[in-house]
């Protein structure tokens, strides 16, 4: 009888153990799975916030400071602006003045830092179009722009993603074949290499 009770408790403590290992297995199946839903609603989470953040880079991309606003009213009595845009740590308004598109830039501060507008390559001094026209005889010029510097503003300005110090200064765009650079050409005709564009 003792061997049939032995027998019987050995066969209730093996069964009570293979249970135990399937119910931890279970259990560590369901950790598993909590994980596996934990990072799933984390990274359901980050894209929300991610998209979350682009809106606002959107919205923020075509509103402008208040400061901008007003001044951009006093600087320029009369004219509405077509856009605003967030551009380069600057508010950019573009517009029309005297039939000609025009940008205006404003520091953080509401500021004019100075305006841009297109012109042509006739426009540029003409010992810069000469010098131009011998150095760089291969390249077919695509665009000129103008850039007015405020003269009561210190802030320096950015263009093709680099600054450049306060002055009135025209930047043209040459073209060969795939290679396309910007020439910055000062006011006495002055010309100098800029940057490339890829």
């Amino acid at each position: 009888m003792k061997k049939i009770f032995a027998l019987l408790a050995t066969a209730i403590i093996l069964t009570a153990k293979a249970d135990a290992q399937v119910v931890l297995a279970a259990l560590e199946d369901d950790n598993s799975t909590d994980s596996n839903l934990s990072a799933t609603l984390s990274s359901n989470l980050n894209k929300s916030k991610k998209e979350e953040r682009r809106e606002e880079r959107r919205e923020r991309d075509s509103q402008a400071s208040y400061m901008s606003i007003q001044s951009f009213h006093t600087d320029f009595p009369g004219i509405e602006p077509t856009q605003w845009k967030w551009i380069d740590n600057y508010d950019e308004a573009t517009f029309t003045k005297d039939g000609k598109t025009m940008s205006a830039f404003y520091d953080w501060d509401g500021k004019l830092v100075g305006t841009t507008e297109h012109k042509t390559f006739a426009d540029l001094p003409l010992v810069a179009q000469k010098y131009i026209d011998q150095k760089y005889k291969e390249y077919t010029p695509k665009a000129v722009i103008f850039y007015d510097d405020n003269e009561f503003n210190e802030t320096n300005m950015v263009m093709y993603n680099y600054e450049f110090s306060d002055e009135d200064s025209y930047f043209v765009e040459l073209q060969k074949g795939n290679d396309n650079i910007v020439l910055h050409v000062k006011m006495n005709g002055d010309v100098l290499y800029y940057t490339s564009l890829k």
